[in-house]
């Protein structure tokens, strides 16, 4: 990490949903306008979350009162593999606010949560290249995964090319023992 992202990071609040639950109804209509994901799905998960139901949790990043980055952990991400669970979902970054270290710190506070629960591996959908791997992610092929999109309120199957990527947290942050996965084969 850069010495001006380290000075940008400091600059933001990073937290759980938890620790600011007040936050629940904009932080669901926030990811809903980034990802089309109906507002009612993430008030779901948040509640699940909030009321102790899952382990699962929401992290959020401010700059003042102004909610630029978040993500959260789910069950599944829109795929029909139940087995590859949990998953890293909905990561985004306000645009002006893109390559100061949010996202990656983001990452970090949802696997540092998951390692103190004892959860691993945990799994990402995405279509990024590079990204995800600069933060210790590993990549591995997965054969038949069909994944569900949102267009507008109704759900649709596709197929398409998808990425997938895990992460084994090892007991040691600073030495992850990282599984592979990859998908980019059409389905």
């Amino acid at each position: 990490m850069t010495h001006k992202e380290k000075e940008n990071m400091e600059k933001y609040s990073y937290i759980t949903l938890k620790q600011q639950p007040q936050l629940k109804e904009r932080a669901a209509e926030w990811f809903h306008q980034k990802w089309n994901v109906p507002k009612e799905a993430y008030q779901k998960c948040m509640d699940e979350y909030l009321n102790g139901e899952t382990e699962y949790g929401w992290f959020l990043c401010l700059d003042g009162d102004t909610l630029i980055g978040g993500l959260g952990v789910i069950e599944n991400d829109f795929h029909d593999r139940e087995d590859l669970t949990p998953n890293i979902c909905a990561v985004y970054t306000e645009r002006e606010y893109r390559s100061r270290g949010i996202a990656g710190r983001l990452l970090c506070m949802a696997v540092e949560d998951l390692k103190a629960k004892g959860i691993s591996p945990v799994y990402l959908l995405t279509d990024h290249t590079g990204f995800y791997e600069r933060y210790r992610w590993g990549r591995r092929t997965f054969k038949n995964v069909h994944i569900q999109v949102m267009q507008g309120r109704q759900r649709r199957s596709v197929k398409k090319f998808l990425r997938e990527l895990v992460l084994n947290i090892g007991s040691d942050l600073t030495a992850f023992n990282l599984g592979y996965m990859f998908t980019n084969r059409q389905i």
